[in-house]
């Protein structure tokens, strides 16, 4: 921290219950009034100084030998006076990082210029802000801090422009020739040589490019969304280092969202107030979500789910969320599941999380562009002489093009895993009707599910926490399950579940005895019932492409407006079933079912039922 010491006479103020003086040999002749304090001084080394002080001696009356005068609206305290009236005497006075922004409000306000003597206050000011403050980085935040308390002054004065370019500056320099960081500064003090006015950061503090993120996070939202847009408007800074210092912001200055959620509830209750609070906080988030840099990548997912669960609580304006979701959407493939489950805040539906914004997400995700293509487009012969490229430059096109749809694939792949999981999460919501369930389920493409086993599991645990659905309801949620992408344990474990249709079962046992049939490998032990029962259909299933397509009328399904996410199953919020209670462990030996058992009592129902079986050589675009 640097200081300037200004004047050297002896003299020295002290102060006598609530009225101050200057020790001096001349009787004092003037009394200022500055805050309820009174002021024993002298008019001539005051008034050779101050053009105001002048102006009110001239407008008060002269009562008696001492004047009275009285200094109203002074913007300082009176430590600032002090220094002002000391400067005066000619009294030694201190100037730093802390105090500059006040003092020079003083005496901007005693109108200590040079047109009243030359080498004022303002003046000696000004040099030690230009030469010294605004050369260190630690001194350039503390000024810049303080301007907080004289906003409109700092303004006018230039002050907090020139701190917030000073810091910018320095930012975008190399960060191993600038002054010593704040944050560094407090951390390690002993491992900092400093000469004069300048520091210097060891290599450790200075081979971080990201240092300054720390340091800057200390600004209030104003200062520091300006500071920003100065920082960004370099070009220098990549957009993953901005993305950084806002997620350290973030981290320092955004509420603790469990624990903000339950002051919140605490609020609705009347228990408290934090209706300031929240509005400041909300400022806050959408200050940093404007600030976010445009590239992709700039800022993690994990990072921006965290600030679409603050919107959602803090209930930020909708094109913030929608920013948000947006962005999510982009690196859907980069989120967890954990990142996925934002709570509910909703008392209407009593759902435990908002499905809602995962459902706004995934449609940003589709959203995204379509995949490059794979082959080169057919160049003419005379228009390839003309060309400009080279084949080289077109094969290497063609290259990144591949690879390009191949990452896309993969995210889509990914997203797929993520969409099973995280519907393995929320069907232990007791409150999540089946809309939203099944249109959550179709929201991502056939083809990014490779597996349907982590679907499965998904509906087995939405089918035991919701026992109250009908048959009607059963076979609405089974037919976004595709038989033929289950494993084999997956296939013994659905062979074995009451809760799961009739129809499915079968259909589960079909396409196991199919898959093994064509792979020419031995059957699957099996019940004896489901043995006879597809012994007795052998000639059907060698001659499978003529198996009948058409479902009989009762078992077919109207799924249309079951993609509507609004509808209401109760209003009573339940607690998440315990995760060991509904995990599906796929058992390796299969054990009779007491519904399949029952196929055997009825002699007509397995033709029946294997006549609306879909032949096992259909497309698999094809829906059941």
């Amino acid at each position: 921290m640097k200081f300037m010491k200004l004047g050297s006479r002896p003299d020295t103020f002290y102060a006598t219950e609530s009225v101050r003086s200057v020790s001096s040999e001349v009787s004092s002749d003037l009394i200022i009034q500055v805050k309820g304090s009174r002021y024993l001084l002298h008019k001539f080394p005051l008034l050779s100084k101050s053009l105001r002080l002048q102006r009110l001696c001239l407008e008060s009356p002269e009562a008696s030998q001492i004047q009275i005068v009285q200094v109203p609206e002074f913007p300082a305290g009176l430590e600032e006076f002090e220094v002002c009236a000391k400067f005066c005497y000619g009294i030694t006075v201190t100037l730093s990082a802390y105090n500059l922004v006040s003092v020079r409000c003083a005496a901007e306000y005693l109108q200590m210029t040079e047109d009243v003597e030359k080498g004022n206050l303002i003046c000696k000011i000004e040099v030690f802000f230009n030469s010294c403050i605004l050369h260190g980085w630690r001194d350039s935040i503390v000024t810049l801090q303080t301007t907080k308390a004289f906003p409109l002054l700092s303004e006018d004065l230039g002050i907090t422009d020139r701190c917030i370019g000073s810091i910018a500056s320095k930012v975008l320099t190399n960060p191993t020739k600038v002054n010593l960081s704040h944050s560094y500064s407090r951390k390690e003090r002993d491992n900092v040589s400093c000469n004069g006015s300048e520091c210097r950061m060891n290599k450790a503090a200075g081979s971080n490019k990201g240092w300054w993120g720390e340091d800057v996070a200390e600004l209030g939202i104003d200062l520091y969304w300006r500071t920003m847009i100065a920082i960004k408007a370099g070009g220098k800074i990549p957009s993953y280092l901005i993305g950084d210092a806002l997620r350290i912001y973030a981290s320092r200055w955004l509420p603790n969202v469990p624990k903000f959620m339950e002051k919140e509830a605490e609020s609705n209750r009347g228990l408290c107030s934090n209706g300031e609070k929240t509005s400041k906080s909300r400022l806050l988030l959408e200050s940093m979500v404007s600030l976010l840099p445009a590239e992709k990548g700039a800022a993690s997912c994990s990072f921006l789910l965290k600030l679409l669960k603050a919107a959602n609580i803090l209930k930020a304006s909708s094109s913030t969320k929608m920013e948000l979701e947006k962005r999510v959407g982009i690196q859907l493939d980069e989120a967890t599941v954990g990142d996925l489950l934002i709570p509910s805040l909703s008392s209407k539906n009593g759902l435990v999380y908002d499905v809602d914004i995962v459902l706004n997400i995934l449609e940003q995700f589709t959203l995204q562009g379509t995949s490059p293509p794979i082959s080169p487009p057919r160049i003419k012969k005379d228009f390839e002489r003309r060309r400009s490229r080279s084949a080289e430059n077109l094969d290497f096109e063609f290259q990144e093009n591949r690879r390009s749809f191949s990452a896309s694939h993969r995210s889509k792949l990914k997203v797929g895993k993520l969409v099973d999981m995280y519907l393995q999460e929320i069907a232990r919501d007791k409150n999540l009707p089946l809309s939203k369930f099944i249109y959550l389920a179709e929201a991502i493409p056939e083809f990014s599910r490779l597996a349907h086993d982590d679907l499965y599991k998904a509906i087995d645990i939405y089918l035991k926490v919701h026992p109250e659905l009908n048959k009607s309801e059963r076979k609405s949620l089974c037919r976004i399950l595709d038989c033929k992408k289950l494993s084999v344990k997956a296939c013994m474990h659905a062979a074995q579940n009451e809760m799961l249709p009739l129809r499915v079962v079968v259909q589960v046992l079909f396409f196991e005895q199919a898959r093994t049939a064509q792979n020419g490998g031995q059957t699957a032990e099996l019940p004896s019932e489901i043995k006879a029962l597809l012994a007795a259909h052998k000639k059907t299933l060698k001659n499978a492409t003529s198996f009948s397509t058409n479902i009989a009328a009762e078992d077919q399904l109207s799924v249309s407006g079951q993609k509507s996410p609004y509808s209401n199953l109760s209003s009573q919020k339940m607690k998440p079933v315990e995760e060991n209670n509904s995990i599906v462990n796929f058992p390796d030996d299969v054990e009779k079912s007491s519904k399949l058992n029952s196929l055997s009592m009825v002699p007509d129902r397995p033709k029946r039922m294997f006549s609306k079986l879909w032949p096992i050589n259909r497309s698999a675009s094809e829906k059941k």
